[in-house]
């Protein structure tokens, strides 16, 4: 397709050389360039689609990159990058050694602050802001573009309660589509909701009370509208406001129709937006899948089952018990601090409740798992979506931190099922008065077994399982990375090793493991979490501890953040793919 005026777009700059009528024309072109990318190449839809005028008017208002642009969150930043550069590589997205999915500083001086995260774009522009104050640099704008599902977190509101006693020259633009991934959820959402109406500044609102100048709601896709409330904000000084009406999806008629599903559709027709439809008959379900049915068999049973869930239902399967069983399961919004907590409040009271989180996501609660779970020796249940490398998403996404920044804390369990059968035994274990946290990780993604509805069967915390005896060599693996051991065993042309299952991290099998090191002269460890403080480092500690002499080799996830890409070309450069194990085990023998 030709695009008349976007391929002459290199930069905000070139965008501003236009006449404001010439603008109409460019967000349409914008759109379908982001549409006719992504059908084939994926990625994040809805969030971008809906942004499209709104980003077209932040460039041509203000004079990016000296004004500083941040976009929270970032899924609805592809505008941004095409518009800022980036057009010509923009099929790279999200691909290996392309460009990232997100705003990243590294990649663009008109990426001012990287995000992946949720919530982080008031208190980093309030700081951009402050400090060009100090820098004797009043004159520059500072605009953090937040939507309504993510101004609902804390950190959002520590921004603005702290922005609101200053001067800075802030604006806040609330992208209030009643959509994050999942519907919006919480008071705030509703009082956004009862705030669509009119044009005119409101009095006496919730944002006005916090010191900010508040106006809108304004049309997010009225271009002319917009230029002409940016020409206004630009002679109020300290920090404002302003309240902008969008549709997730605008202009792909399917995307508008089911938002949820086009946030990340995968691949579909550009024309139409119907899916490419894929035959999944045969294959495993996803272990999301298999976690929420799982939970909905349980609670159907257990009467004091709770689920929770930050703002994932749909993509940690949580909607599954929300459909079946409402009044026990809730989206507490983008607030990690206080589901953690939340969940710990109701198993004060004899509740046992299962926290399904993003392993990524579950770092934003640290303290909370520390001070108002573990301490207390409340026994949530921590179900740990997207552990390990999650694939085009990248470096803010992986869940790679999870074994090591949850194994120094004291009282807390730690699991990594193999498979499906695992994980329902262990979600089954957990309910069974359980007297401690525990966390239980999986993978993105399908699992291994077709039959996975087996009867449920109670497990011993903290032992693990031998799978195959072997000569000289052990490998020890937990998680996923234990069915790419069992891969790379098979094509070993060598001697074949012994293979345990460990199952546990914390508490580890120290009956197991003194009988692999007095039956085994080397050992090696497999994980998709980081190397450093991980299961492997377990496994040293262990043997440091028993004074055993042996050879200790750990693959895992390097001291490095790893970028996009498939997941079977980032297991190769973490050096964890089937292939790399076997080579490493194969070298093991020929070094013996």
């Amino acid at each position: 397709m030709a695009y008349k005026h976007l391929n002459n777009i290199n930069s905000p700059e070139d965008l501003r050389k236009l006449p404001e009528a010439g603008l109409k024309e460019v967000a349409a072109e914008l759109r379908q360039f982001i549409i006719n990318i992504v059908a084939t190449k994926e990625g994040h839809l809805g969030a971008s689609l809906g942004v499209v005028e709104l980003t077209v008017a932040l460039h041509y208002a203000y004079h990016t990159p000296q004004d500083l642009l941040t976009w929270d969150v970032g899924h609805q930043a592809y505008g941004h990058k095409i518009l800022t550069g980036r057009r010509d590589i923009f099929e790279t997205n999200r691909r290996l050694n392309g460009i990232s999915g997100f705003p990243k500083r590294e990649e663009s001086e008109y990426d001012s602050f990287g995000v992946g995260h949720s919530s982080t774009a008031i208190s980093a522009t309030l700081g951009m802001a402050i400090a060009s104050s100090l820098n004797g640099q009043e004159e520059k704008h500072h605009i953090a573009v937040v939507g309504d599902a993510s101004i609902a977190s804390g950190m959002a509101f520590e921004g603005l309660n702290h922005a609101g006693v200053t001067n800075a020259n802030l604006l806040v633009i609330l992208n209030d589509n009643a959509i994050g991934i999942d519907p919006s959820v919480g008071a705030l959402k509703e009082y956004l909701t009862k705030a669509r109406v009119g044009y005119k500044p409101r009095q006496s609102n919730i944002i006005e009370a916090l010191n900010f100048k508040y106006f809108g709601p304004v049309d997010g896709h009225d271009i002319p509208g917009l230029l002409k409330v940016f020409e206004e904000l630009k002679q109020i000084k300290g920090p404002k406001f302003l309240h902008v009406i969008t549709t997730k999806g605008k202009g792909l008629k399917k995307a508008e129709e089911d938002q949820v599903k086009y946030h990340a559709p995968g691949k579909f027709k550009p024309d139409t937006g119907e899916l490419l439809s894929y035959d999944t008959t045969g294959l495993p379900l996803k272990f999301q899948d298999v976690f929420g049915l799982s939970l909905v068999e349980l609670a159907s049973k257990n009467k004091k089952i709770i689920g929770v869930t930050p703002a994932m239902p749909t993509g940690s399967s949580l909607k599954f018990m929300m459909q079946a069983f409402p009044d026990r399961a809730f989206d507490v919004g983008i607030a990690e601090q206080h589901a953690v907590t939340f969940s710990a409040g109701m198993a004060t009271q004899g509740f046992t409740v299962f926290c399904a989180i993003y392993s990524t996501f579950l770092q934003r609660a640290y303290d909370q798992v520390i001070h108002d779970v573990a301490l207390q020796k409340l026994p949530v249940v921590f179900c740990l979506d997207r552990a390990g490398l999650v694939g085009e998403d990248g470096a803010t996404h992986h869940g790679v931190f999870d074994l090591a920044y949850l194994r120094c804390i004291p009282n807390m369990i730690i699991a990594a099922p193999a498979n499906e059968k695992d994980l329902r035994d262990l979600l089954f274990t957990a309910q069974l008065e359980l007297q401690l946290p525990i966390a239980i990780r999986y993978p993105r993604g399908r699992g291994t077994t077709v039959n996975w509805e087996a009867p449920f069967e109670k497990i011993e915390i903290g032992k693990g399982k031998c799978l195959r005896k072997g000569n000289k060599i052990a490998v020890l693996s937990v998680g996923n990375m234990t069915t790419n051991v069992k891969k790379a065993i098979k094509k070993l042309n060598t001697e074949k090793p012994a293979h345990y299952d460990m199952l546990f991290v914390k508490p580890l099998d120290e009956v197991l493991l003194d009988q692999i090191f007095k039956e085994y002269e080397i050992i090696l460890t497999v994980e998709d979490g980081v190397i450093a403080g991980g299961f492997g480092s377990a496994v040293l500690e262990f043997a440091a501890k028993n004074d055993y002499k042996q050879k200790i080799k750990v693959l895992g996830i390097p001291d490095e953040f790893i970028e996009q890409g498939n997941v079977g070309e980032l297991q190769e450069i973490a050096k964890i793919s089937v292939e790399n194990i076997r080579e490493e085990i194969a070298s093991l023998f020929l070094n013996f």
